[in-house]
């Protein structure tokens, strides 16, 4: 199995005693996390878009560009890309040059983002970010893999005989799609033959499955060769501690204020995906995606996961609100103590010899 450090960069006060750092310390600690994480031998390193509420990942591509300034070595991702937001031709260019930068270090993910409110502040209708989603990839697609594009389409103005520059490092890099609690991203994926990475963050695993099944089902039925079909897996957190009742305890105050507050903010909203479906910390460990508990507790239940996944790659995030030497802490205990004991049960193709469509610039 693959390994992936995910931050999407919320910038809150801490939910019990309202700390909180400066936007610049925030963004230093991603970058510095980062090479952290190399060091430490993790594979890739993603951070995330948002442009409502509380966080400082607006502009991930700045953030990418600084990581690969900073990195050499790890692959470089994002969690996701909110493509049903952004103008594709500025996509195409923009993170070709993060693919220049980073010496082919690139795999994004797309999705349309979980949140309402930033389709307002674009001037998009929230009821059609599936039909934005579907044209911009369609078009991002053509601009990456080709040169002279000439392009008709609904929303985005007609092309012709476009070259977007620079070009990608060594052709157009992989493109993952993100899912969380729909089927038109999943459907998506299979149709072109692409990988999918599931949340699997707030809700129960059944809900992710569903979705993960639909993909492999779709997936064949396009007619593309399963050993294209790669799934990510994301988590509801990762704290480690000594043994998983002190995890639990030192834990607790955190997530279930965390839990309150999105329950609070979402209130009256029953759609899927927008508050944890667990509120108490031992329901979240039981039966929910956190990863919480002893390196040895973690890794059991990232095996239990795969047997129902089946991914190839998990993603973890650590909460930004601990402190710090905490976080730096928990980062090496998972690369040095959960990594190997889950290596041990779970191999993979991707991102190896074997993977033809891995990141050029992971070849050396």
């Amino acid at each position: 199995m693959r390994f992936q450090v995910l931050d999407i960069v919320p910038h809150a006060p801490h939910p019990v005693t309202g700390e909180i750092i400066s936007v610049h310390e925030r963004l230093t600690r991603v970058v510095e996390t980062a090479v952290r994480a190399e060091a430490l031998g993790v594979d890739s390193y993603a951070v995330g878009e948002r442009h409502a509420g509380e966080f400082v990942s607006s502009a991930p591509t700045v953030l990418l560009g600084a990581l690969a300034q900073a990195t050499s070595r790890i692959l470089l991702s994002t969690g996701v890309t909110v493509l049903s937001l952004l103008d594709p031709v500025r996509v195409a260019e923009d993170y070709a040059t993060v693919d220049q930068l980073s010496g082919g270090r690139l795999e994004i993910v797309i999705g349309k983002g979980n949140e309402d409110r930033h389709f307002g502040m674009f001037g998009l209708e929230l009821g059609r970010q599936y039909e934005y989603l579907t044209e911009n990839y369609e078009l991002l697609c053509r601009l990456l893999r080709s040169e002279h594009v000439d392009w008709a389409g609904t929303h985005h103005a007609d092309l012709h005989d476009v070259t977007t520059f620079p070009r990608p490092f060594d052709g157009p890099f992989r493109i993952w799609h993100g899912s969380a609690t729909s089927t038109q991203a999943v459907d998506l994926a299979a149709q072109w033959g692409d990988p999918l990475f599931s949340a699997n963050a707030l809700q129960p695993r059944e809900a992710y499955l569903v979705l993960i099944d639909r993909y492999r089902e779709k997936l064949a039925e396009y007619g593309h060769d399963p050993s294209v079909g790669y799934v990510g897996s994301g988590s509801g957190g990762l704290f480690l501690a000594e043994t998983d009742e002190e995890a639990v305890r030192q834990y607790r105050p955190i997530y279930e204020a965390m839990a309150a507050k999105l329950a609070a903010a979402h209130a009256g909203d029953a759609r899927k995906g927008k508050t944890m479906s667990f509120t108490t910390i031992e329901d979240a460990v039981a039966h929910g995606p956190a990863l919480v508990g002893t390196p040895e507790r973690v890794a059991e239940k990232i095996l239990d996961y795969h047997k129902a996944y089946r991914h190839d790659v998990q993603s973890v995030s650590i909460n930004p609100v601990l402190p710090y030497g905490q976080q730096q802490d928990v980062l090496a205990s998972f690369a040095e103590e959960v990594i190997p004991l889950v290596r041990r049960e779970v191999s993979t193709t991707l991102w190896g010899p074997d993977d033809a469509a891995r990141a050029a610039g992971l070849r050396a």
